[in-house]
């Protein structure tokens, strides 16, 4: 029997989970699907220049785990960029944090911050 998967923290959700060419067919076979936690370690990774011993202590995860998910989301993204396909952003294992951790930096400016804050402050700009 395999083991449980860990959940990995995510600090925010994309603004958008869809990117692609505007031409490109609606069928699913012109789609390619990336977790939530791909996307985060994509992030932390290549925009925030963080090494992956610093994003798997941030995703309370292992390092050689991270380097999995890095490799994953790297090849959905060349296959994208070469294929012309969608990129869609959805599911996977995590949980998204509530900012309030000591170690936790994501609550310092709003592009950063968990998707719930970013969705409060949608509503009060309203």
């Amino acid at each position: 029997m395999p083991r449980p998967r860990k959940c990995r923290k995510v600090c925010c959700l994309p603004e958008r989970n869809r990117f692609g060419p505007l031409n490109a067919p609606i069928d699913q076979e012109h789609f390619v699907s990336m977790t939530v936690d791909e996307y985060e370690t994509i992030r932390l990774v290549d925009l925030e220049e963080f090494t992956q011993e610093e994003c798997a202590e941030k995703m309370r995860i292992a390092r050689t785990t991270v380097q999995r998910i890095y490799n994953d989301a790297r090849k959905k993204l060349a296959e994208v960029l070469v294929n012309g396909k969608v990129l869609r952003i959805e599911g996977g294992d995590y949980h998204l944090c509530d900012g309030h951790e000591k170690t936790c930096n994501c609550g310092g400016c709003r592009r950063h911050r968990c998707g719930r804050d970013l969705l409060e402050d949608d509503n009060r700009s309203e």
